[in-house]
């Protein structure tokens, strides 16, 4: 299958190692990938304000460049959730819309449901906390959440469980959000920041040496607090754990 590496705008600009360790995840499995240079955001920040008009041409923009691919994917929750569930809002063209909804995957949900990956070779020897993020967990239902009957296995967590030496921490409040939330970070800072160390703690206390997630974004967050905090914890994509990456300080 021929398929395009959708690049959130955040790793492209602040953290490119994420990119390229998805890239390499991929094709360690056999993908032919190319990433259309042409790419924008996916104007999830501007839906978020409401300002429909100025995300439209964005939303029109990536329904062109990946119309001839046979599979996007992308190594982020949330900007697939907004192309899968949001685009709607935003484009009239109902059948391209629903076209590319149904090629876009997020990076996790790519290896467990289209490739079928079930075992990631490698180790990865650290008490590692899994955060997932409110779109992966209830847009895509890449986990199971506390206020819903049926609970679907992590896909994300499936895939961390089978590396080598590695131990995933049990959180009390697994399925909660950090806080970040995108322009509630900006419009409602104390109530974000609150919220994220809370995330923090949660995680101290469950003797977390790695957070994790399928977003960048919401690990920003927590990093950002985490140096402030000075806490003994390094965060990472999951990318960069199944690709083979070790932690650094």
């Amino acid at each position: 299958m021929r398929v395009a590496l959708f690049i959130p705008c955040y790793i492209d600009q602040l953290y490119p190692q994420v990119g390229m360790a998805a890239l390499e995840l991929l094709e360690r499995y056999g993908v032919d990938v190319d990433f259309p240079t042409d790419q924008t955001c996916c104007g999830q920040p501007l839906l978020n304000f409401g300002c429909f008009a100025e995300a439209r041409p964005l939303a029109e923009r990536a329904l062109q460049i990946f119309s001839g691919y046979d599979q996007v994917v992308c190594p982020s929750a949330s900007c697939t959730a907004m192309v899968r569930f949001h685009y709607a809002q935003l484009v009239e063209n109902g059948a391209a819309v629903d076209d590319l909804a149904t090629r876009t995957f997020e990076l996790c949900e790519f290896l467990t449901d289209i490739l079928e990956v079930d075992r990631i070779e490698g180790s990865f020897p650290y008490r590692v906390g899994l955060h997932h993020g409110c779109h992966g967990l209830r847009e895509l239902r890449l986990g199971g959440a506390s206020e819903r009957p049926d609970q679907p296995a992590s896909k994300p967590g499936r895939l961390l469980a089978s590396l080598a030496g590695i131990q995933l921490v049990q959180l009390s409040r697994p399925d909660e959000c950090c806080g970040f939330g995108g322009t509630f970070a900006v419009t409602e800072e104390a109530v974000s920041c609150m919220m994220g160390r809370d995330r923090l703690h949660d995680h101290a206390r469950a003797g977390a040496e790695v957070i994790t997630s399928t977003d960048m974004s919401c690990l920003m967050h927590l990093d950002g607090l985490r140096r402030r905090g000075e806490l003994d914890m390094r965060v990472m994509h999951i990318a960069e754990i199944l690709a083979g990456r070790q932690p650094t300080r």
